[in-house]
């Protein structure tokens, strides 16, 4: 009997455990592109076409996860282990052009590499894009929105 009640109780801690466990999200340290990026350079003009054929690229490659805005709550991102950046948060708005071009080509985690699939001006059209998105919405506070909130009239219900 004793021992029934011990093989039990080893079933449900490990069961716990592996509950715990499976439940844990994964934690990322903060990507930082090396210091020698802050010298990299856009050899792009800046206008309007960059700007265009940026957001066809962004809405391409980058829209699903980051989101339409920029805000990390694209379609594909909520399912992802580690949610996609905010490009709006100060800490990604600080960074130079050189230092997104480079996680663009180098990716990271569910974020891909696009050095091979994308070339050095595409990536740099990329730059050029996120840098917009970002200024068109300085002013305003943008956070993703909570996506599982019902719209009752004028309410929101949880």
């Amino acid at each position: 009997m004793n021992r029934k009640v011990f093989v039990a109780g080893i079933c449900l801690l490990t069961t716990f455990i592996w509950i715990l466990f499976l439940s844990l999200k994964p934690v990322q340290e903060p990507w930082k592109a090396p210091v020698w990026t802050d010298g990299l350079k856009s050899t792009l003009r800046q206008n309007q076409n960059t700007l265009v054929q940026g957001k066809e690229l962004y809405n391409q490659y980058c829209q699903s996860c980051h989101g339409s805005k920029g805000l990390g709550d694209g379609v594909l991102g909520g399912e992802l282990p580690v949610k996609p950046a905010n490009f709006h948060l100060q800490a990604l708005v600080n960074q130079k052009d050189g230092a997104i071009f480079w996680k663009l080509s180098e990716g990271r985690g569910s974020m891909p590499s696009y050095k091979e699939s994308l070339s050095a001006e595409k990536r740099w059209q990329l730059v050029s894009y996120i840098r917009q998105l970002t200024s068109e919405n300085k002013d305003e506070q943008l956070v993703p929105k909570p996506k599982n909130l019902l719209p009752v009239a004028d309410f929101l219900i949880e």
